[in-house]
């Protein structure tokens, strides 16, 4: 069983109008729930063993302080700039791309793509709690967790299990 965990970047600051959405780096609110967000991927074993990220600072930035929570080098993270606002079916695409001997894979991204893929991988078996919390809303810092059967090449919409769905509200 292979496992994916979708990861919307946290919290951004727009207090710099000066700079574009790209180069938009992590809020305070923020800086504080990607730690928090790593140190429960870590408590509950799901250590990614590939990772892509969007090339947005403000993924990087998630990224960085999850994967210092994980004791995983940052740098061993693809990252994607296509990943940035990327739709649901782009974001499909770069999953499917993932290594073979990948069995959990960490997306960190955007929404409204990222919520959209959530949604629309969604199938039979999913976590009627999870869907109901994740249908409401997707916010910044939370992340989806998937199970599947088969390759990542074979992913398609509908075809994982929801398992869980974690805001950083949800820890204190």
């Amino acid at each position: 069983m292979r496992e994916l965990i979708l990861l919307r970047h946290a919290k951004s600051s727009w207090d710099d109008p000066s700079l574009g959405d790209f180069e938009r780096p992590l809020a305070p609110r923020g800086r504080r729930a990607a730690p928090l967000m790593g140190r429960e991927i870590a408590a509950r074993g799901w250590r990614p063993d590939h990772m892509l990220v969007s090339s947005a600072r403000r993924a990087q930035q998630t990224w960085r302080l999850v994967a210092a929570e994980l004791g995983v080098e940052a740098d061993t993270a693809a990252f994607d700039a296509e990943l940035y606002m990327a739709s649901a079916e782009r974001l499909l695409a770069a999953v499917r791309k993932a290594p073979p001997a990948a069995e959990r894979l960490l997306l960190v991204g955007h929404n409204p793509g990222l919520e959209g893929l959530a949604a629309a991988l969604a199938g039979p078996g999913s976590d009627d709690g999870a869907l109901d919390r994740m249908s409401k809303k997707f916010p910044s810092g939370a992340l989806a967790r998937f199970t599947l059967d088969g390759p990542w090449q074979g992913l398609g919409f509908g075809a994982a299990r929801l398992a869980h769905f974690l805001r950083p509200k949800d820890f204190p």
